[in-house]
Protein backbone atom coordinates (compact mmCIF):
# COMPACT_ATOMS: atom_id res chain seq x y z
CA UNK A 1 0.00 0.00 0.00
CA UNK A 2 1.13 3.62 -1.22
CA UNK A 3 1.78 5.62 2.60
CA UNK A 4 1.86 9.32 0.97
CA UNK A 5 -1.08 11.64 0.77
CA UNK A 6 -1.47 13.46 -1.99
CA UNK A 7 -2.02 16.94 -2.08
CA UNK A 8 -5.43 18.34 -2.41
CA UNK A 9 -5.06 19.66 -5.96
CA UNK A 10 -3.96 16.41 -7.01
CA UNK A 11 -7.10 14.76 -5.74
CA UNK A 12 -9.01 17.24 -6.98
CA UNK A 13 -7.75 16.69 -10.20
CA UNK A 14 -8.36 13.06 -9.84
CA UNK A 15 -11.69 13.76 -8.88
CA UNK A 16 -12.28 16.14 -12.19
CA UNK A 17 -10.63 12.95 -14.62
CA UNK A 18 -13.28 10.71 -13.41
CA UNK A 19 -16.11 13.27 -13.97
CA UNK A 20 -15.27 13.78 -17.60
CA UNK A 21 -15.06 10.20 -18.32
CA UNK A 22 -18.64 9.99 -16.58
CA UNK A 23 -19.35 13.24 -18.37
CA UNK A 24 -18.16 11.08 -22.00
CA UNK A 25 -19.71 7.70 -21.37
CA UNK A 26 -23.10 9.58 -19.90
CA UNK A 27 -23.03 11.00 -23.60
CA UNK A 28 -23.46 7.26 -24.37
CA UNK A 29 -26.43 6.90 -22.77
CA UNK A 30 -28.21 9.83 -23.15
CA UNK A 31 -27.70 10.33 -27.03
CA UNK A 32 -28.40 7.89 -30.09
CA UNK A 33 -24.56 6.90 -29.64
CA UNK A 34 -23.31 3.81 -27.74
CA UNK A 35 -21.50 4.12 -24.16
CA UNK A 36 -17.99 2.77 -25.83
CA UNK A 37 -18.18 5.22 -28.59
CA UNK A 38 -18.71 8.41 -26.79
CA UNK A 39 -16.38 7.24 -23.95
CA UNK A 40 -13.32 6.89 -26.22
CA UNK A 41 -14.11 9.72 -28.98
CA UNK A 42 -15.66 12.05 -26.62
CA UNK A 43 -13.75 15.34 -25.87
CA UNK A 44 -14.28 14.64 -21.99
CA UNK A 45 -12.59 11.44 -21.99
CA UNK A 46 -9.01 12.38 -24.64
CA UNK A 47 -8.64 15.62 -22.05
CA UNK A 48 -9.10 13.19 -18.80
CA UNK A 49 -6.28 11.29 -20.66
CA UNK A 50 -4.05 13.37 -21.51
CA UNK A 51 -4.35 14.75 -17.98
CA UNK A 52 -4.04 11.14 -16.57
CA UNK A 53 -0.57 10.71 -18.38
CA UNK A 54 0.98 13.78 -17.80
CA UNK A 55 -0.06 14.04 -13.74
CA UNK A 56 0.51 10.35 -12.99
CA UNK A 57 3.97 10.83 -12.14
CA UNK A 58 3.00 13.03 -9.21
CA UNK A 59 1.00 10.68 -7.78
CA UNK A 60 3.79 7.88 -7.34
CA UNK A 61 4.07 6.89 -3.69
CA UNK A 62 -0.27 7.61 -3.13
CA UNK A 63 -2.95 5.54 -3.57
CA UNK A 64 -3.86 7.62 -6.07
CA UNK A 65 -1.33 6.08 -8.40
CA UNK A 66 -3.37 3.25 -8.95
CA UNK A 67 -6.78 5.61 -9.65
CA UNK A 68 -4.29 6.58 -12.75
CA UNK A 69 -2.83 3.74 -14.05
CA UNK A 70 -6.94 2.70 -14.16
CA UNK A 71 -8.56 5.47 -15.42
CA UNK A 72 -5.65 4.84 -18.16
CA UNK A 73 -5.93 1.31 -18.53
CA UNK A 74 -10.31 1.19 -18.57
CA UNK A 75 -8.95 3.61 -22.04
CA UNK A 76 -6.98 1.48 -23.69
CA UNK A 77 -8.55 -1.72 -22.47
CA UNK A 78 -11.94 -0.28 -24.02
CA UNK A 79 -10.36 0.88 -27.25
CA UNK A 80 -9.00 -2.67 -27.84
CA UNK A 81 -12.59 -4.49 -27.00
CA UNK A 82 -14.08 -1.47 -29.49
CA UNK A 83 -11.38 -2.42 -32.37
CA UNK A 84 -12.40 -6.53 -31.78
CA UNK A 85 -15.74 -5.62 -32.11
CA UNK A 86 -15.19 -3.64 -35.63
CA UNK A 87 -13.27 -6.87 -36.75
CA UNK A 88 -15.91 -9.11 -35.86
CA UNK A 89 -18.70 -6.58 -37.55
CA UNK A 90 -17.01 -6.86 -40.47
CA UNK A 91 -18.40 -10.31 -41.20
CA UNK A 92 -22.59 -10.36 -41.82
CA UNK A 93 -22.97 -12.92 -38.84
CA UNK A 94 -20.52 -11.01 -37.23
CA UNK A 95 -22.62 -7.87 -36.20
CA UNK A 96 -25.06 -9.00 -33.42
CA UNK A 97 -21.81 -10.56 -31.70
CA UNK A 98 -20.12 -7.33 -32.39
CA UNK A 99 -23.15 -5.07 -31.02
CA UNK A 100 -23.50 -7.04 -28.08
CA UNK A 101 -19.50 -7.27 -27.78
CA UNK A 102 -20.23 -2.45 -27.79
CA UNK A 103 -22.56 -2.67 -25.15
CA UNK A 104 -21.21 -5.15 -22.78
CA UNK A 105 -18.06 -3.07 -22.81
CA UNK A 106 -20.03 0.07 -22.25
CA UNK A 107 -21.05 -1.12 -19.14
CA UNK A 108 -18.20 -2.46 -18.31
CA UNK A 109 -16.54 0.93 -18.75
CA UNK A 110 -19.86 2.74 -16.35
CA UNK A 111 -18.60 0.31 -13.78
CA UNK A 112 -14.98 1.06 -14.05
CA UNK A 113 -15.84 4.38 -13.72
CA UNK A 114 -18.11 4.42 -11.05
CA UNK A 115 -16.03 1.66 -8.81
CA UNK A 116 -13.11 3.95 -9.23
CA UNK A 117 -14.47 7.19 -8.19
CA UNK A 118 -16.68 5.41 -5.26
CA UNK A 119 -12.75 3.90 -4.21
CA UNK A 120 -11.64 7.09 -4.31
CA UNK A 121 -14.04 8.64 -2.20
CA UNK A 122 -13.29 6.04 0.31
CA UNK A 123 -9.59 7.17 -0.74
CA UNK A 124 -8.65 3.15 -1.16
CA UNK A 125 -5.78 1.84 -4.07
CA UNK A 126 -7.45 0.30 -7.22
CA UNK A 127 -6.41 -3.00 -7.83
CA UNK A 128 -3.53 -3.46 -9.69
CA UNK A 129 -3.05 -4.41 -13.55
CA UNK A 130 0.42 -5.53 -12.42
CA UNK A 131 1.41 -8.72 -10.77
CA UNK A 132 3.50 -7.83 -7.60
CA UNK A 133 6.71 -8.78 -6.83
CA UNK A 134 7.44 -11.56 -3.79
CA UNK A 135 8.76 -9.65 -0.96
Amino acid sequence: MNNSQPSSELLTLTYVIYGLHFFSALNGVLSSAFILTAFLSGWPSIIALILSYIKRSDATGTYLQSHFDWVISTFWYALLWLIISILIALTFFGIPVAYLMVVVTGLWLMFRIIRGFLSLLDKKEMPSNTPQSPN
